[in-house]
């Protein structure tokens, strides 16, 4: 990828309350799900003029579920580029009858938009000198899954604390649900043309494995600001075993260092590229604190000062406050602490191993999850 230069000004569009929104749901073997991924479309306060489902390399009955539920279907072809091939193709016609404030949302067919999730983006992306490009969900958990599900809530939950924190900036523009402006996404396939930035010759990139995160630092790199504002929450699947747990954070943690390689050091990337370093630091203080932890248990009895434990039981407590909207089961959960550890190590082995794959330049697999 050619390394990307910034544009030095945002682009500025006049707010047009009566802007059209497009849903565009790209679903592999999704006949279970996309009725209900539908029907939380049509229950929005604000509802999109038209749904169209993308039925990409199906083998089951999602198209003839979608169209029963009332969507337009188109299908994909030839695609062998997964869920960004399937929106390309999509894109180029929709895009084709779109005035440039029409609105383009992109969703998982996994995933329900809280009744409010377009009213709240349209506004956020509404005004006349307003810089906002793009607005991403906030997203939760489904419930189930036993305790792998359970510690993924309070993960999404935390995540969540933590968008509100930064007055709602979007780090990813989540693949779960996306609300784009459409002369941004025009912008952006221009903008690969023109070789500002790289990922191909269309409005998503087909070489990441995380296609949501390149494109927000493509918009962010246009000058565009990108949101998560309250009231644009979606509810998604979560994985209910390790195997699956396990592939789907090595796409997303290796797409992540994936495409900060490609962009290199900018003025977007350098805060994504500070919480990497932090994350290898925080993956280095556990494995510390655990071969202390076990040293000092193998000679013997250990000592406890007053100061640790004080320090301890803030940290338990920090974990039960944070986790308070995900309910008080999960708030249990993370007052046991240990089970978190052990969490926080499969994330950290994750990040090993996808840093590992980056830096040899492994081969890219990409798995359903």
């Amino acid at each position: 990828m050619r390394r990307p230069r910034a544009v030095p000004r945002p682009r500025q569009h006049t707010g047009n309350p009566a802007a059209r929104v497009v849903a565009l749901i790209p679903a592999h073997d999704e006949a279970d799900r996309i009725a209900a991924a539908i029907a939380a479309l049509r229950g929005q306060l604000r509802p999109p003029e038209r749904i169209v489902v993308v039925a990409d390399n199906c083998t089951d009955g999602t198209a003839e579920a979608a169209r029963a539920a009332g969507a337009t279907v188109l299908k994909s072809r030839d695609n062998r580029h997964r869920k960004a091939g399937a929106l390309n193709q999509a894109l180029d016609p929709l895009l084709a009858g779109l005035d440039p404030d029409d609105l383009v949302l992109v969703q998982d067919a996994d995933t329900t938009l809280w009744p409010g999730f377009l009213a709240s983006a349209a506004a956020a992306m509404d005004g006349t000198d307003s810089a906002v490009g793009a607005v991403g969900g906030i997203f939760y958990g489904e419930p189930g899954g036993g305790l792998l599900g359970a510690l993924q809530r309070i993960e999404f939950h935390r995540y969540a604390r933590e968008i509100a924190r930064r007055n709602h900036r979007a780090d990813v523009l989540t693949g779960t649900a996306t609300l784009f402006r459409a002369a941004t996404l025009r912008e952006v396939r221009q903008a690969r043309l023109d070789g500002l930035i790289g990922g191909g010759s269309s409005y998503y990139s087909l070489a990441s494995l995380t296609e949501d995160d390149e494109i927000t630092k493509a918009v962010r790199t246009l000058g565009y600001r990108t949101l998560s504002p309250p009231g644009c929450g979606v509810v998604t699947e979560v994985m209910t075993n390790l195997p699956a747990l396990w592939h789907q954070r090595l796409r997303w943690q290796r797409g992540a260092l994936e495409n900060l390689r490609d962009y290199g050091w900018t003025p977007v990337t350098a805060p994504y590229l500070r919480r990497q370093a932090f994350m290898g630091l925080s993956v280095l203080f556990l494995a510390l604190y655990l071969v202390f932890t076990g040293w000092m248990l193998a000679r013997g009895r250990p000592r406890f000062s007053r100061f640790w434990l004080a320090v301890g039981l803030l940290f338990v407590l920090e974990k039960v406050v944070t986790a308070r909207r995900a309910g008080w089961r999960c708030q249990l959960l993370a007052a046991t602490l240990g089970i978190e550890l052990a969490y926080d190590a499969f994330q950290h082995a994750v990040y090993l191993r996808a840093l590992w794959d980056t830096l040899r330049r492994g081969e890219q697999q990409w798995r359903a999850t």
